[in-house]
């Protein structure tokens, strides 16, 4: 992608049997790549729907095939964050489909425009980083051990009896670590959203992907931040380097600060 003061095109006639994959909102000036491509397969070719200050990157895709292959995830956020990467973009939910060119600027563009317009212009030199703490297992269940003596005791009382004569005590066990790593995980996110405060915009907590997260957040970043942000990031791997894996996915679009689609 890139910008262009080209004049706006006109949506091209609706095919039968054919409608319009959205994957989401930029500038009216942005140029699309000729190889570019989405969903589909093969992968459709992605071109822009333009209206007023804003168009709609969209693609082809026929109406009769359904979505949500994981091939069909990847094309859409591989086109997403590498739109992010050149302008700004507001991105659609994964599966986004109208029936028509014709309806994308009736129902999408046209109504929208004004919140479109405005919701771009804030995120214009931004993009989103997902941090992913994950606790190495032994380790957190040796420091809820050496913590909790109600598990110390539990465990003790199972060791080398039978599952099925000590089922009410597992079970017990088993609450008792997921309360406490929710307890660690309370407190890790914390860290997190607190290091990472003075070098980004905004931030949201996402649940937890796994039971041992002990951190899942997204974090919108100025593009003359991103520097910052990686020497953040360094520092908070070296602090927990044994305990917990820290992970990072991005830059890519910014998925969790926009409402559209």
């Amino acid at each position: 992608m890139s910008s262009s003061t080209e004049t706006s095109r006109r949506a091209r006639p609706a095919v039968e049997g054919i409608a319009c994959y959205v994957y989401g909102i930029v500038p009216e000036d942005v140029d699309v790549s000729p190889d570019a491509v989405g969903v589909g397969d093969p992968p459709g070719r992605v071109r822009l729907i333009r209206h007023g200050r804003i168009g709609a990157l969209v693609s082809d895709v026929a109406v009769d095939r359904p979505l949500g292959r994981a091939e069909d995830l990847v094309g859409h956020e591989a086109l997403l964050n590498g739109t992010a990467a050149e302008v700004p973009v507001l991105p659609l939910r994964f599966g986004a489909v109208l029936t028509s060119p014709e309806a994308v600027v009736g129902e999408l563009l046209e109504p929208h425009h004004d919140e479109f317009a405005a919701a771009l212009k804030e995120v214009e030199g931004h993009v989103q980083y997902v941090i992913r703490a994950t606790y190495a297992e032994r380790w957190v269940l040796n420091e809820i051990l050496a913590e909790n003596a109600e598990i110390r005791r539990l465990r003790d009382q199972v060791r080398g009896r039978p599952e099925d004569a000590t089922r009410n005590e597992r079970i017990r066990i088993g609450e008792l670590i997921t309360q406490a790593i929710a307890v660690k995980r309370e407190a890790d996110t914390q860290t997190v959203l607190d290091c990472f405060a003075p070098c980004t915009v905004a931030a949201v907590v996402r649940d937890p992907a796994h039971e041992r997260d002990a951190a899942n957040v997204a974090f919108m970043v100025r593009s003359d931040q991103e520097d910052d942000f990686e020497m953040v990031l360094g520092e908070l791997r070296r602090e927990w380097a044994d305990r917990i894996d820290v992970r990072v996915l991005g830059p890519m679009a910014v998925y969790d600060f926009v409402t559209s689609g």
